[in-house]
């Protein structure tokens, strides 16, 4: 009778520790200048083993995930705006492409989330996505995120 044994292997990032502090993410984040920054950001926060996040437009929170169910939460980043209940789709696209083509800074580009009725956007750095909630919590726009050069 033959015996097999599986060996998995589970995949750590280059952070040994796994933990990554909101003070390297602020770090990372502040190299971004508008949308075309984006993929190199999303490849730095790669490097240091964040696996999720979710922005909340309402005041520029972000709650960062981990492995084994790590977390960490960056402080507010502006005053409490107001989103609106109604979604304008197709605004919101507009806006976005602006963004991702460097015509919008940050601050803008959430103030332009908040008059469209986005809530909040949630990144999969494994799936390599960004997706954009209404205040409802419906889907709004789905997109893949391209890779840093």
């Amino acid at each position: 009778m033959r015996h097999f044994c599986v060996i998995i292997f589970k995949h750590k990032s280059n952070n040994l520790n796994q933990e990554f502090t909101a003070d390297q993410i602020r770090q990372s984040h502040a190299k971004v200048k508008s949308g075309a920054d984006f993929p190199s950001y999303i490849k730095d926060l790669r490097q240091l083993g964040v696996m999720f996040y979710e922005t909340y437009v309402s005041d520029g929170h972000t709650d960062y995930f981990g492995e084994d169910n790590f977390k960490t939460t960056s402080p507010a980043k502006y005053d409490a705006v107001m989103v609106s209940k109604e979604c304008h789709k197709e605004q919101f696209k507009k806006d976005l492409l602006a963004h991702q083509r460097g015509k919008t800074s940050y601050p803008a580009f959430c103030s332009d989330c908040a008059k469209s009725g986005i809530a909040k956007w949630a990144v999969s750095l494994s799936a390599m996505t960004c997706t954009y909630f209404d205040s409802a919590g419906n889907e709004v726009v789905v997109e893949e995120i391209p890779a840093a050069d």
